[in-house]
């Protein structure tokens, strides 16, 4: 899955404590079966698959196994619109009506459909969750005029799957071809995922509904999605999950660049208002837990449960799936694997090695040093080949990283004031004396407003 990168094989220690988690969740959520995988360094370094994919006769999951994904489908429609940003075919503050001519709700921003932030109603007209039977393109649109703009554009995170069906409908006409074409060509079939699409195996995990009370499992119907597959209709397996996790924790993995994939994983919005534990970006949502922020989504049809979460700097990911339509949750199980994992195996900071001189563009080599502003200080370094500022005492988030911008200064690209300049100004002799961060004066000494005002 990942070239030149050796994987690091989790301890059996380790590995006990996986098992024991897995098990006591299959336990305490009466699921037929609960599968995960444990992605490290873009392997799959541990996979377990506890109870039976089908249960007459009982039939034990393996890797390769299919099931539901149910909205993590969500973020391959999220990764095609991002690429087709890229290539300049779309702005994600386009209405939708710029590509798609007539339909209603055209006014809704791409953005806002990514981002959950469309204020459009859940689901498509009809009672599609009654009668498992999704409206073909023609009836979508049809009805598409009676959906409610249930809140204001940008008002509240309010969960909408007939958003992804229009953003489906817009990469079908901005490509001219299927939606699930697009999807595996452009995602599937780079990351090697041969097992993943909209058509489900003979030998597939069976989704069941267990009784709260008497525990039984009876077999849940096959939903046929038609034209509402992007709302969660991908079919998929723990391998092939595996080999897509790598796109959050690989950033060299080559089918997005690094700093789209940032642009995704940033909170556009809270969804826990009081908490800010619980964010969503473009298609990609996010939980904090203590220090750590996990970036992944959940899956949820009938029968089946999913769960990705992925922590990007320490290049981690887990997998879960239950084939239950309730009592479980695969996503917080995929969250607790990770604290397991990282809290019993944390990643080793990178050994630090010296800058090499030669190699520092001398226009980044005059700013080095201590400066200040607004009465505080700024400590301008080079870290990794790039210039950074950090303000001493400060947290990690205040810190802001630049790049030359081709007319004699500094842009920064990342942290603080991220895309202000930094502005050099010299003296008759060509000396830097001081400098201006997003118009505030730099100064190479303590230097007052008032003594500012006055020179």
């Amino acid at each position: 899955m990942n070239e030149g990168i050796q994987a690091r094989p989790l301890s059996a220690q380790t590995i006990a404590a996986i098992d024991h988690a897995v098990r006591s969740a299959q336990r305490t959520w009466r699921a037929p079966a609960v599968s995960v995988g444990i992605v490290r360094d873009g392997a799959l370094v541990h996979s377990l698959h506890v109870g039976s994919a089908r249960l007459d006769p009982s039939t034990a999951a393996t890797d390769d196994t299919h099931f539901l994904m149910g909205s993590v489908t969500k973020t391959f429609t999220g990764l095609v619109v991002m690429m087709l940003r890229d290539e300049g075919r779309l702005d994600l503050d386009d209405p939708l009506e710029r590509h798609l001519p007539g339909i209603a709700h055209g006014r809704l921003t791409i953005r806002g459909l990514l981002a959950h932030l469309s204020g459009l109603q859940r689901e498509p007209v009809g009672n599609i969750w009654d009668s498992l039977q999704g409206p073909d393109t023609e009836q979508l649109m049809a009805g598409l005029p009676a959906a409610e703009e249930v809140l204001a554009h940008g008002e509240l995170f309010h969960y909408s799957n007939l958003a992804y069906i229009l953003l489906a409908q817009l990469v079908e006409r901005i490509t001219g071809r299927p939606w699930e074409e697009v999807v595996t060509e452009r995602v599937c079939r780079p990351l090697g995922m041969t097992r993943t699409g909209l058509t489900p195996r003979s030998d597939r995990m069976l989704g069941y509904a267990v009784h709260p009370f008497a525990g039984t499992a009876t077999e849940e119907p096959l939903f046929d999605l038609r034209a509402t597959a992007p709302l969660g209709g991908l079919w998929s397996t723990i391998a092939d999950l595996a080999r897509y996790s790598t796109v959050l924790t690989n950033p060299d993995q080559g089918l997005l660049r690094p700093e789209t994939l940032d642009q995704m994983c940033r909170p556009l919005v809270m969804i826990d208002q009081q908490a800010w534990t619980v964010g969503y970006g473009l298609s990609w949502g996010m939980v904090r837990r203590g220090n750590r922020v996990y970036v992944g989504h959940a899956g949820a049809m009938p029968g089946y449960l999913t769960g990705v979460r992925a922590s990007r700097a320490d290049r981690l990911a887990a997998i879960a799936v239950a084939n239950t339509s309730a009592g479980a949750a695969p996503i917080v199980l995929a969250a607790d694997l990770l604290d397991l994992v990282l809290d019993a195996e944390p990643t080793a900071p990178a050994v630090w090695v010296p800058e090499q001189g030669a190699t520092i563009d001398p226009l980044v080599a005059e700013v080095l040093g201590l400066w200040w502003s607004e009465g505080e200080a700024l400590v301008f370094t080079v870290r990794d080949g790039q210039l950074w500022c950090t303000l001493p005492g400060e947290p990690a988030f205040t810190e802001t990283r630049f790049a030359l911008d081709g007319s004699g200064g500094f842009r920064a690209i990342h942290g603080r004031e991220c895309g202000e300049r930094l502005q050099l100004q010299r003296d008759a002799s060509g000396r830097l004396t001081r400098m201006t961060f997003a118009t505030y004066a730099v100064t190479r000494e303590p230097t007052s407003f008032g003594d500012l005002a006055g020179s």
